[in-house]
């Protein structure tokens, strides 16, 4: 892209008409001319190569200032590019597995099946954030540490299956392990998305202390209670080894996970079906979008000094050529 930075110089391109004239009027009035007695001695003669170059001798200074007063205007050169700034958040995905989960009321599927579907939809929006997964049951731990390798994640969050912990519902110990992993984090925006379809029953740590926690480490808790409401049918084996469904009741702390959500400054949402659910991190990701920023940079090249060329050059073979071979009569 060719700018001019001071374009305010080309005003001085009206006096080139100007001038134009006043060398044409000082060329008439100071003609200068040979008289002969009889015209019959020179025959008519066609305008030559020469003639016409000594005749156009003023225009090519012209030129030549042209050239310096686009010079002054200061053409460059421009190659523009931008570059996207992405600000990115820190989110651990705490999920619960639990015997509870087991549960096949998001039929035909169980709980965790369907969350761990939801979970890796809910990656793959995901574009600059560094992403984690918790796993909780009796006990905590990571199951992957905080990564942008959304691939390995997946690959964690599909491995992860009933039965790897111990069973019972540890929410104080799985949040505070979320935080513990979030609180030396540079990243502006740090979140966890706590879901589970239990009651606390289990840890030496209590989910409200847990929670005081990670807001003073300045980390927002969204809690998901996932389940039905009442009763949902539980998958055991009969005295044959046969899978046998039973009807046992819903249990969910509803008012342990608001408080935890409010004292966080997050959300607290219920998902009774698939479709609540894949609604629910919907609208989180709606609320935590990771922030772009685009600059715009220029690499300049200033042409000035190739305009000044060309009008010295060109004022130099008019003034050589004037005093060699378009030489004229005094």
């Amino acid at each position: 892209m060719l700018k001019l930075a001071a374009k305010i110089y080309l005003l001085l391109l009206l006096l080139l008409p100007w001038l134009a004239w006043w060398e044409h009027f000082l060329d008439r009035k100071g003609r200068r001319h040979i008289w002969f007695p009889a015209q019959k001695l020179f025959p008519a003669a066609l305008p030559t190569l020469k003639s016409i170059l000594v005749r156009n001798l003023g225009r090519f200074k012209l030129a030549a200032l042209f050239f310096f007063i686009v010079a002054l205007a200061r053409p460059q050169l421009l190659n523009t590019y931008q570059v996207e700034e992405q600000k990115g958040m820190d989110i651990l995905l705490t999920l619960d597995i639990s015997g509870s989960m087991a549960a096949v009321d998001f039929k035909p599927r169980n709980r965790l099946e369907v969350a761990k579907e939801v979970i890796a939809s809910f990656i793959e929006k995901r574009r600059s954030d560094r992403l984690g997964l918790v796993i909780f049951a009796a006990t905590s731990y990571t199951k992957c540490p905080l990564t942008m390798d959304y691939d390995i994640l997946k690959f964690y969050l599909r491995d992860t299956e009933l039965g790897e912990l111990e069973d019972g519902t540890a929410l104080g110990m799985a949040l505070a392990n979320s935080v513990n992993r979030l609180q030396h984090s540079q990243a502006k925006t740090k979140i966890i998305i706590l879901l589970t379809d239990g009651v606390n029953n289990r840890g030496e740590i209590d989910p409200r202390d847990a929670a005081k926690m990670a807001r003073d480490f300045h980390i927002k808790v969204y809690t998901i209670g996932v389940g039905t409401r009442g009763e949902a049918p539980y998958p055991v084996l009969d005295s044959f080894g046969r899978q046998q469904y039973v009807i046992v009741a819903v249990d969910i702390d509803e008012p342990l996970l608001q408080e935890i959500a409010r004292t966080t400054g997050g959300l607290y949402f219920r998902a009774t079906d698939p479709g609540s659910l894949r609604n629910i991190f919907s609208e989180i990701d709606r609320w935590e979008k990771t922030s772009f920023k685009k600059k715009n940079y220029y690499e300049t090249t200033e042409l000035f000094p190739y305009f000044i060329a060309l009008g010295l050059l060109l004022l130099l073979l008019v003034e050589t050529a004037r005093r060699s071979f378009l030489r004229t009569l005094p």
